[in-house]
């Protein structure tokens, strides 16, 4: 074979490799009780249901490692982050939290900053980022939802990552897919949760 003939084979199987293979790594998902199949069996959470579809989707998937802790914070995210971080090397990260900061009235500013410090952590480390946003029930007023929303908004553009405006968008307002307590989806719900996840992370997973 012509050395240009085989340099073009080459660059082929690399291009097709590049474009079917898996992540960098594998995706670890820090969150919330949202993302810990809070109440639901575990095989029914978004995360379980996310490695399902990735593995019927994807050639070769890379693993899902739920890292999410059922009322877990910003700050204590942030202090587990740097063991998960060398632990798994993951290709991307997932960042879902700020719903317990702010149901205790964190000031966004603080919340704001402990997630872009969880974004630098994570990109240094090698990984693409997703920010997932939250909200708030409406009785926690107009002003503070506004700039909760604004923080996840400010951080994407200037940390220039992936983002899912707010988690639960067509769950929230839905009593059918939410559990009593008002927070949480229910197990029917997850679908629609991962629905509102996936395009933004597939680009992520799929490159």
């Amino acid at each position: 074979m012509a050395r240009g003939a085989w340099l073009a084979c080459w660059l082929l199987l690399c291009a097709i490799a590049h474009a079917k293979g898996p992540a960098a790594g594998p995706v670890l998902v820090v969150g919330d009780s949202l993302s810990a199949a809070h109440n639901i069996p575990v095989a029914a959470g978004w995360v379980s249901l996310l490695e399902q579809r990735m593995k019927r989707e994807m050639a070769a998937p890379p693993a899902v490692i739920n890292a999410s802790i059922s009322g877990e914070t910003t700050s204590g995210a942030l202090t587990r982050l740097p063991g998960l971080l060398e632990k798994h090397r993951p290709g991307v990260v997932v960042i879902e939290l700020g719903g317990n900061d702010a149901l205790r009235g964190l000031a966004p500013a603080q919340l704001q900053a402990n997630l872009e410090r969880m974004i630098v952590l994570s990109r240094q480390s090698g990984a693409q980022v997703l920010l997932l946003g939250i909200d708030v029930p409406p009785n926690y007023g107009p002003a503070y939802r506004q700039r909760l929303r604004r923080v996840y908004a400010d951080l994407a553009a200037s940390q220039q990552v992936a983002l899912v405006p707010f988690l639960l968008e067509g769950v929230a307002l839905d009593p059918a897919l939410m559990q009593a307590d008002g927070l949480h989806p229910t197990a029917a719900g997850q679908p629609k949760v991962l629905g509102n996840v996936w395009p933004a992370l597939k680009p992520l997973v799929t490159h």
